[in-house]
């Protein structure tokens, strides 16, 4: 169905007439289409619809959207094959999502919602309501034209779509549609060449996705509109012992009934790490400056802990024991000499090469005899303490291709002691970040950025790329943590306690969930019925119910709530707030004020906006990336994640390649935009819990020194 709904690729530029019924855009389209001798898409609900009429007497319903969605799309696809000028569409599947909203409940189909924001279109014309209302079959409401008008020009501006709003006559809005379609062609010198068609396809992209990346930065991406802090008992539960005993038992009384997973971010490399050290190997010189005087200066504040911390880092015998074989007695050294060949050893090409290592890889704890294990290992150990069934641990890894081989030979290096320390087998996979998920960088006036051999530049569109491996995964529970958040082995039990809390949360309320989805498919639902999960959604799950939900009749409260529960869950642990750069728990208010859970980055945040920048600065908790997620529904059929994502929680940012300026653009974060539309649930977790190694001093902290 899904391929039905998206564009095909195609050689013309997309202009929609967009707006209310009765506004003109048919006369407009047929217009348009005469004077640039092109084609347009006619309205395909109009034939559906008006069939309908005649054979039923029956009007549009819910379960008409689709078809109606499909019908248009079949149309628009057909038709763009058969111009390379400007295709004239006189209505997309926007409308359609608009429609849905206005007329049913304020919902739309997840699936009919993706492709409507999906869809490329170069400008939207926006039919104003000063056209004399003509009444047919069809067409209704003529006295809340103005109500309409405001909701399709509220979709364009929730969305950041391109578009002009067309008034008074049909010749005054013919020579305002000529002018801005004639200043499309002018700007068509950013129109592909066959050269970059080939680039772009060989990513697995097309042509309009990269125009409406393209489009984002021309529009901007609005700040997400904070409405508080979550806090305890105002949308983050709190634990304690009781609920800890009976969330455990939870757990462990239907673990081996499910299908467990672990899924762990490790794609990335070492580099950030080590920032410091590359700036202080290649930027000291000792005949020039004391090395007090250095750190001084360049108020490297993080050097004189690494200096005095160096015997502890796990990998201080390895590199003593390359020094010594170069004939560098270590020891002897005064102690600015000693730092800088120790640097210089762990991140020199041609020696460890730290920076250039999946951080997975890298040595993070020792223990005793002499073992130095790996965060990679780290989590096969934590794995078996709650992500096993039967004996058996699967964790998938999203790692970069390049580094697949070392991943493998360390796996066959530990495998075997690992499994005979735990009892428990692995099943271990990996997958890469998909070149399809890249995004275009362009110049400071939004250009395609051009590498010297004249491709596009594409870059890696952040943790949020990940969604599409997640999204192949087919687990009943998903345990989510980073590479780098891992502990030494005396902490790992009680880390893994509140790994099963969070899992004992999700199959509670997954099993009410499901018990409450199974009751709305019967015919009749009682007004205790509808009490009790109207609660179960408030209570349980935190979600506001609409104020119009209580003037719907039976059938549209049905429809309803099925729509709140039938979603994707997720168990977020949230830890006190330390001052950690980073995202948040917070209520987000959306453009029609309907208030929800989610996790938000500082950077999606308009700081200048005193209110906003105060909700921030008071928040209480921070998010340490601990996710349990259940990804089935009730019928135990797997979600398709990409129907729950936020598209407008992308960031935008500036970089350098070549020493040129670009601007790059990061997608929705994983478990930022990504996850938008899951129902979501916040726990308070002990600090205990997160321990990510941001920096290399981070290996000298307590939860990764503690030797056995």
């Amino acid at each position: 169905m899904e391929e039905k709904l998206k564009q095909q690729p195609s050689n013309c530029l997309k202009v929609v007439l967009f707006g209310p019924e009765s506004t003109g855009k048919t006369t407009l389209s047929r217009q348009l289409a005469r004077y640039y001798n092109s084609v347009w898409v006619p309205e395909y609900a109009r034939e559906y619809l008006q069939n309908k009429w005649n054979n039923q007497r029956k009007t549009c319903e819910p379960k008409d959207l689709l078809p109606i969605a499909i019908g248009q799309m079949k149309l628009e696809n057909h038709l763009a094959q058969q111009t390379d000028s400007v295709l004239i569409c006189d209505t997309n599947l926007l409308e359609t999502k608009v429609y849905s909203e206005v007329y049913y409940k304020g919902t739309c189909d997840p699936i009919l919602e993706t492709h409507a924001l999906e869809n490329f279109y170069d400008l939207y014309f926006l039919t104003y309501i000063d056209t004399p209302w003509e009444a047919d079959d069809l067409r209704d409401k003529p006295e809340e034209r103005e109500l309409m008008f405001k909701a399709f020009e509220n979709a364009l501006k929730t969305y950041n779509k391109p578009y002009v709003i067309l008034k008074g006559s049909k010749k005054e809005r013919l020579a305002l549609a000529t002018k801005h379609i004639d200043k499309l062609f002018r700007e068509q010198h950013m129109k592909f060449t066959e050269t970059d068609i080939k680039q772009i396809e060989s990513k697995g992209l097309n042509a309009e996705k990269v125009k409406a990346q393209i489009q984002l930065f021309k529009t901007g991406i609005p700040f997400t509109n904070i409405s508080e802090a979550a806090t305890i008992n105002n949308g983050i539960i709190s634990l304690n012992e009781e609920n800890i005993k009976n969330f455990l038992s939870e757990f462990d009384t239907e673990k081996d009934n499910k299908s467990l997973l672990k899924f762990v971010p490790a794609s990335g490399a070492a580099t950030r790490m080590f920032k410091f050290l590359f700036q202080f190997v290649s930027a000291y010189n000792a005949n020039e400056e004391s090395l007090n005087s250095y750190i001084n200066k360049n108020k490297i504040k993080e050097l004189p802990l690494f200096m005095v911390g160096m015997e502890k880092f796990p990998f201080y015998n390895q590199i003593l024991e390359l020094l010594t074989s170069k004939g560098i007695d270590f020891k002897s050294l005064p102690k600015h000499e000693q730092v800088w060949h120790f640097a210089k050893t762990m991140l020199d090409e041609n020696e460890l090469s730290f920076g250039n290592q999946p951080k997975g890889l890298l040595p993070f704890h020792e223990y005793k005899k002499d073992h130095v294990s790996t965060a990679f290992e780290e989590h096969l150990y934590e794995a078996a303490l709650y992500a096993s069934s039967k004996g058996l641990a699967k964790l998938h890894f999203t790692i970069s291709e390049t580094h697949k081989d070392k991943f493998t030979q360390e796996f066959h290096k530990i495998q075997k002691d690992v499994e005979e320390n735990t009892g428990v087998n692995f099943d271990i996979s990996f997958s890469y970040q998909q070149q399809s998920t890249d995004t275009i960088a362009v110049t400071l006036d939004n250009q395609p950025f051009k590498e010297a051999d004249g491709s596009i530049l594409f870059r890696p569109s952040g943790h949020g790329a990940l969604l599409k491996n997640l999204n192949a995964l087919n687990s009943d529970i998903i345990f989510i943590k980073n590479i780098d958040n891992v502990v030494v082995y005396k902490y790992k039990e009680e880390i893994a306690k509140y790994k099963k809390v969070l899992a004992g949360i999700l199959i509670k309320l997954q099993t009410k969930t499901f018990e409450y989805l199974h009751i709305l498919d019967t015919a009749t639902i009682s007004e205790a019925t509808f009490k009790s999960i109207e609660e179960f959604l408030t209570s349980s799950l935190n979600i506001k119910i609409s104020d119009e939900y209580k003037k719907y009749t039976n059938q549209y409260k049905i429809e309803y709530l099925q729509e709140k529960l039938n979603r994707p869950i997720r168990i977020c642990g949230m830890v006190k707030n330390e001052g950690e750069p980073g995202g948040g728990p917070f209520w987000v208010k959306d453009e029609k004020s309907n208030q929800s859970l989610q996790i938000v980055e500082s950077a999606q945040i308009d700081l200048d906006n005193p209110q906003q920048a105060d909700i921030l600065k008071n928040a209480t908790h921070f998010n340490p990336v601990d996710l349990v997620c259940g990804v089935k529904n009730y019928k135990g059929e797997k979600f398709d994640l990409e129907n729950y994502v936020d598209h407008n929680a992308a960031f935008i940012t500036q970089k350098t390649k070549n020493g040129k300026d670009l601007k790059a653009l990061e997608l929705p974060g994983l478990w930022n935009g990504s996850m938008a539309d899951w129902t979501t649930i916040f726990v308070e977790v002990p600090i205990i819990t997160f321990n990510p190694v941001k920096t290399v001093n981070d290996l000298l902290k307590a939860p990764h020194q503690i030797k056995e």
